[in-house]
């Protein structure tokens, strides 16, 4: 008997046709083929304090020459579409893969697009049709690759060697499989200065740990160095994404470089320092080192005269990696002049649109004093006794040259009550401008939170360089299995490498001038966890920070900032980090003036060392600096506004209700009133359309929550989006009662469909849609489940066909 095609669904042809032709042409099922590969997890929409994720198709096959390298998509559609319908489907997952062989298939044959064609005399011939029989062999298309790729033989044993695989069934997402596969390129083809950027949260180190296993593995790379500049960094490192190194791996400590090990990890400030005995990497010779990798690059490394930057001229034989969330173009400072361009990025913008990184709500706080300036009045003496220079003080001023305590207790106050509102232990960071403002805030949020710190005295923290209490509790704040602490102080210690995936709440209230800083303190918060409930994260900006959002260097090209200038310190209009780096600035961002009595090289100085002479801490970003501060109390300030903005598709930020996203959202769906409403009624299962709806970020609990809890979804879409006086549930069951049309179904059968307009009238659609209602109260009364589909209906056909006209009769237009 023959198959009819046409009424095979698509999963009956990929089973039936297009995996035997693969097959057939050699591809192995065990190794080479993957089913249903998902690349993205379904970016999260977020209103109010609600977020759920889009759903996301996954590609139905892709193909690959080894795990490491995949090279052709295939995507299928049942027989009743064209042979090519899901060719464009196909190139979007191709370009996310980076692999230049598409196919698409309907079970009759296969168009295959051929990107080696582009560029050659064939090129005409892109897309070309080809049987089943005639599916190219795995051979045949690696050699194709290799031509397009200009492999040459030496190159192959390193682009072959697989990735690391623990077994546990983890693949590289697509992302950093192409971060892996063009750096491993790269490496391979010669090239030894290659700079990688990937958002804060896409897995630099799991990525940067994959490229140093194929190098190695394969013997490209013997000796490998891994400098990173905070000892958190190096720890995390070795005890998580390194660990399959085991004893080929070591710390450098005690500034001893051990040449019996291979893989090594240090502290930039370990193996250097200004006198020439704690320069340490002087102890091997310049070649020994073959491949180095720069955990975030942008913090020093690039700058010509850094103390970091001799380690790598040092070793300028060896191939160079720079891992950076924050590409950093200056005229003092360059990774690019250094590096080269990148040669792969991964924006915070993809990361959000694919799902891997959290979108963030922004509560923007005006505050008077900060719009309106302060000035003291004449002769007007501060806390400490001394007179207040007579000028303007305004937001820029605030916590660095002038204290207000009320400023202080009413930004504490706005985070409380924030936390109260949606989740007192939320983890929470707050960015102060210095550590005696970090001091204070601590403070503060302590006074007002005596039942919780009654709970534990750890609730709040300052975490911040100077003080070894608040250091030491660093790792308990990151460990989403720890509670305490909750809210974490901080001016600089934070902002850069602290992985806390479970951080809800990031408050600004430093002046950020520093798009690099600025965009290294909101990765703070963009890491996902959903094994505890975090997708998203709120930004509770103070001091306008948040309007380098809008700002195109955001999630664009990397800046270029005017050189930096006597003339521009004065002004105090420069970036901050290219101040510190350009040793312009002390190390809590306070511009180094001669009137701040500060150390102009206070960027290059280190710690002291320890008792063994050697330096193993890190750059102290949180020392305390002698700056002259006025502080005063008895100043009348008040919030002028507060308003809620949200991250949009275009990555920018919108003031939108829920409801303005609702009709966005539904005028992509559907053109008109009347389209939806035929889809309503023509759909079988309303259950259907509104989880589609659901999938395409329609929060309906949000929704109920601006609308009213008591409407249908069907009636909540005509009254938000197409402007439809609303029913309620319990006026469309009282209208389908009004007709009385029950009364050609026995008396069983309308004691049902009576109880269950009854429960749609309570609960909604969804609830008649289900059967498994007929086995709870008041159903299970009148009978069982097959008793009264089958007494009281004559069958299932029967019961689910009643269950239709129900609908119809629920969703008449005139009523």
């Amino acid at each position: 008997m023959s198959i009819n095609k046409a009424k095979l669904t698509e999963t009956d042809i990929i089973t039936k046709f297009i995996m035997p032709a693969i097959t057939k042409a050699g591809w192995d099922d065990m190794t080479q083929i993957r089913q249903e590969v998902k690349l993205r997890d379904g970016k999260v929409i977020v209103r109010g304090q609600l977020g759920v994720r889009k759903t996301v198709k996954s590609a139905d096959i892709v193909l690959y020459h080894k795990p490491s390298m995949p090279l052709a998509v295939i995507e299928a559609k049942a027989n009743k579409h064209e042979v090519g319908k899901g060719m464009q489907q196909a190139l979007d997952y191709a370009h996310l893969l980076d692999v230049p062989f598409i196919f698409a298939s309907n079970g009759d044959g296969f168009i295959f697009h051929d990107k080696t064609k582009l560029g050659t005399p064939d090129a005409h011939n892109l897309e070309s049709e080809i049987r089943l029989e005639d599916f190219p062999t795995p051979q045949e298309l690696w050699a194709k690759y290799c031509a397009f790729k200009g492999y040459t033989e030496s190159q192959l044993p390193i682009i072959n060697q697989a990735y690391y695989d623990d077994g546990s069934g983890k693949h590289p997402r697509y992302y950093q499989l192409q971060a892996i596969n063009k750096t491993v390129e790269a490496i391979s083809s010669g090239k030894d200065r290659v700079l990688l950027v990937m958002a804060t949260g896409t897995g630099k180190t799991y990525t940067a740990f994959q490229i140093i296993w194929r190098l190695w593995k394969s013997r490209a790379k013997k000796r490998i160095l891994f400098l990173a500049d905070r000892n958190i960094l190096v720890d995390q490192t070795r005890i998580n994404d390194f660990q399959p190194f085991g004893p080929s791996m070591t710390k450098i400590t005690g500034r001893t470089v051990d040449p019996a090990y291979e893989i090594h990890l240090a502290l930039y400030q370990a193996l250097t320092g200004p006198e020439e005995s704690q320069k340490a990497f002087k102890q091997v010779d310049p070649d020994f080192f073959d491949l180095i990798i720069i955990d975030e690059c942008h913090r020093g490394s690039a700058s010509e005269d850094s103390a970091w930057r001799e380690i790598l001229e040092y070793f300028k034989s060896a191939a160079q990696v720079g891992l950076t969330a924050t590409p950093k173009e200056t005229d003092e400072v360059s990774n690019s002049d250094y590096f080269g361009d990148p040669i792969y990025t991964y924006s915070l913008k993809e990361g959000i649109e694919d799902g891997f990184l959290a979108p963030y709500k922004v509560v923007r706080v005006d505050i008077d004093v900060d719009l309106q300036g302060w000035r003291p009045t004449k002769g007007q003496i501060d806390n400490n006794g001394e007179v207040i220079e007579d000028r303007i003080y305004n937001q820029k001023d605030f916590d660095r040259t002038m204290v207000i305590d009320e400023r202080t207790q009413l930004v504490a106050e706005t985070i409380t009550n924030y936390l109260k509102r949606t989740d007192p232990m939320a983890k929470t960071i707050v960015f102060c401008n210095d550590i005696d403002h970090a001091d204070r805030m601590r403070r503060a949020i302590a006074n007002l939170n005596p039942e919780q710190m009654a709970k534990n005295d750890k609730y709040v923290m300052k975490i911040t360089g100077d003080d070894e209490l608040g250091k030491g509790q660093l790792d308990n704040f990151i460990n989403p299995k720890r509670p305490y602490p909750v809210i974490a102080t901080t001016s600089e210690l934070m902002t850069t490498g602290v992985d806390a995936k479970t951080c809800k709440l990031v408050v600004l209230d430093q002046n950020i001038q520093s798009m690099t800083k600025f965009k290294q303190i909101i990765g703070r918060g963009t890491r996902i966890d959903d094994r505890y409930g975090k997708l998203w994260f709120t930004i509770l900006d103070f001091k306008k920070a948040t309007e380098l959002f809008a700002d195109e260097r955001f999630d664009g090209t990397p800046e270029k900032v005017i050189k930096v200038t006597p003339t521009d310190i004065e002004n105090e209009d420069i970036d901050l980090d290219s101040a510190m780096d350009a040793g312009e600035a002390n190390a809590d961002g306070e511009i180094a003036t001669d009137a701040n009595n500060t150390d102009n090289n206070q960027d290059d100085t280190v710690n002291e060392p320890q008792g063994d002479g050697s330096f193993d801490g890190e750059w102290n970003d949180d020392e305390p600096q002698k700056i002259n501060k006025y502080r005063v109390s008895g100043v009348t300030v008040s919030k002028v506004a507060e308003r809620v903005q949200y991250y949009d598709s275009d990555g920018k930020l919108v003031t939108e209700s829920f409801k303005d996203y609702t009709r966005k959202t539904m005028a992509k769906q559907f053109g008109s009133l009347d389209e939806f409403v035929k889809r309503w009624n023509e759909s079988d299962r309303k259950q259907v359309i509104i989880d589609e709806l659901a999938n395409e970020g329609i929060i309906w609990q949000a929704l109920e929550e601006e609308v009213g809890k008591d409407m249908d979804p069907f009636d909540m879409i005509c009254h938000v989006v197409y402007d439809q006086p609303p029913l309620t549930r319990k006026e469309r069951a009282n209208n389908v009662k009004k007709r009385n049309y029950f009364t050609k179904y026995s008396d069983t059968a309308q004691a049902v469909l009576n109880n269950l307009l009854v429960k749609y009238a309570d609960v909604g659609v969804q609830e008649i849609e289900s059967m498994q209602v007929l086995k709870v109260q008041p159903f299970n009364q009148i009978g069982s489940l097959s008793e009264i589909v089958k007494k009281g209906f004559g069958g299932k056909p029967q019961y689910e066909q009643a269950i239709v006209e129900l609908e119809h009769e629920l969703y008449k237009v005139s009523g």
